[in-house]
């Protein structure tokens, strides 16, 4: 009987915890300081580096986000972004990089890239309109086994910066950012050029704001 009773007070404290954290949450919302939502769209991804063709290629990106709005003209955006490019190889592959592997030419590689992008917010004349610049922060989680000729081709991780504009409508947004990678992303060890392989993107999307 007695601990029956401790459950329904631990639930009944549980529960009360529960509605004051949405409650706080919701007033906060309500008074424009903190926003979440949801977004995609999208993604238009290339890898520049000798041994793959030029031009973006079409992908997609989904996640969510939450902003803060410090004061009435800038504010802190962080997201969570699932994003899928690919890119072809070019013809002569395997003369530029070393291998013997002819399969390897003309090859679809798929990228699926796990990023945390934090992006200063900047309203522009109006809150509706905001410039985000900042950093971006990924984990590549596709299958790394593109090529034969190694088990790792690429590295897991990838730093870049992000530069774009957020149009807030009531209820929707919309988006549009640049991202540029600064990180080398090449991990194939017999390689006879030294170039860097760098991913770059354009994203293009639209979303809720709660």
């Amino acid at each position: 009987m007695k601990k029956k009773r401790y459950m329904k007070k631990l639930f009944f404290a549980a529960a009360v915890l529960c509605v004051t954290a949405f409650s706080s949450t919701t007033v906060n919302a309500q008074s424009g300081f903190l926003h979440f939502g949801l977004k995609g769209g999208a993604n238009l991804g290339k890898l520049d580096g000798k041994g793959y063709k030029d031009g973006f290629n079409l992908g997609y990106h989904l996640g969510g986000f939450a902003q803060v709005n410090l004061t009435k003209g800038f504010g802190v955006q962080g997201e969570l972004i699932f994003s899928s490019t690919q890119t072809k190889t070019t013809s002569d592959f395997s003369e530029v990089y070393n291998t013997d592997n002819l399969s390897d030419n003309g090859k679809k590689i798929k990228l699926n890239y796990l990023s945390i992008p934090i992006l200063a917010n900047f309203s522009l004349g109006s809150p509706r309109i905001k410039l985000q610049v900042g950093p971006q922060f990924s984990a590549l989680v596709s299958d790394k086994n593109v090529f034969k000729a190694s088990n790792d081709a690429f590295n897991g991780g990838d730093v870049s910066g992000v530069a774009g504009l957020w149009i807030q409508l009531p209820i929707i947004n919309i988006s549009a950012r640049y991202i540029v990678g600064f990180t080398d992303v090449k991990k194939i060890d017999d390689v006879a050029n030294t170039g860097n392989w760098k991913n770059q993107a354009i994203q293009l999307g639209v979303g809720v704001t709660l």
